[in-house]
């Protein structure tokens, strides 16, 4: 167990060691058991969390609002229109002047280089910077996504197969954030990852690198397919959601919409599932667009873990929040 994470951020996963992450989720363990029998856990008394969105968020905003307030301590809510950033305060001038007043600051920004706006707060934070999203990664969810797995599966990952599978769901363009996190990041304890998607889909070079490197480093397989049958065939975790063709179309919404519309069919449904493991879970971030990436029979059926991988967003960034915010003045 690693104690030594107060002041640290999380930026991406691979920032933090698997030790560090066993770390997190045994707080969570403690932390949810307690949520459960209505204990107080009032470990963040009179510190203040920053929430810097730059765009609108349901579980990720919520689970840090009640988290911080389970913990005994209190939210701001903030936007680029309710500060300066809008008027062109530097990341610098944001962040020196909010580490004096909390203890510390999540910011979700998934324009382009937004996480570089992110790592540029973080080089001059007094306080932990948490990415509750941003362009490339979002690691607040694929560790709640994480710690749901080693639950259903009684802590045995290995040689499990774990599947990220594209969708066909086109009302606009979502990040890779998603997708690139759980590639990087499930290898890492012993998953053998198959992503799946149409040709133009393709991921970031650095994610796609991670996830070959962190594979062969832990003894797990990583493989790319473009059939979702041949995906989910065997597969012990189904998490399956769309996301942009960003690395062919950049940032043009109405190319990237064209090209999910000439994919069609890209949908988990029963006969999908009858095809993976009898024991198999079904795991999406939400929002997921019912009867488009997913029918309601799989998403409300036997294999679905939506709602506990949803809570366990409160339970993760609670344990996040209590391990870095303590001491803010300790190493990041």
């Amino acid at each position: 167990m690693q104690t030594l994470l107060k002041g640290k951020h999380l930026l991406r996963e691979q920032d933090w060691t698997n030790e560090e992450i066993e770390t997190l989720f045994a707080v969570t363990t403690e932390l949810k058991m307690r949520y459960a029998l209505d204990l107080p856990t009032e470990w963040l008394k009179n510190k203040s969390l920053f929430m810097l969105f730059f765009e609108e968020s349901t579980r990720t905003r919520n689970a840090f609002e009640c988290g911080i307030t389970q913990l005994g301590g209190h939210a701001n809510y903030l936007t680029p229109k309710m500060t300066q950033i809008d008027h062109g305060e530097t990341p610098k001038d944001t962040i020196e002047v909010l580490s004096r007043m909390g203890h510390g600051i999540g910011v979700r920004n998934t324009f382009v280089n937004g996480h570089k706006w992110m790592e540029a707060i973080a080089e001059f934070s007094k306080i932990p910077v948490f990415n509750m999203q941003c362009d490339i990664w979002h690691p607040t969810q694929s560790f709640a996504d994480l710690y749901t797995i080693k639950e259903k599966f009684h802590n045995e990952l290995k040689g499990r197969k774990f599947v990220i599978s594209w969708t066909s769901a086109g009302k606009y363009m979502r990040p890779l954030s998603m997708a690139q996190s759980l590639v990087a990041l499930m290898p890492r304890f012993g998953m053998d990852v198959t992503l799946a998607h149409p040709k133009g889909f393709e991921l970031m070079p650095e994610p796609m690198r991670l996830a070959r490197e962190n594979a062969a480093r832990y003894g797990s397989k990583f493989e790319v397919v473009d059939d979702m049958d041949e995906a989910v065939r065997g597969a012990d975790i189904v998490y399956a959601k769309g996301w942009g063709p960003v690395m062919t179309v950049g940032d043009d919404e109405a190319a990237g919409v064209e090209m999910i519309n000439q994919n069609p069919g890209w949908i988990v449904d029963k006969r999908r599932m009858d095809l993976a493991s009898p024991d198999s879970i079904y795991m999406h971030c939400m929002p997921a667009d019912r009867d488009i990436e997913v029918t309601s029979e799989v998403m409300d059926g036997p294999h679905s873990v939506l709602y506990d991988e949803a809570e366990n967003r409160l339970h993760t960034i609670k344990a996040l929040m209590a391990l870095t915010m303590g001491n803010t003045m300790a190493q990041r």
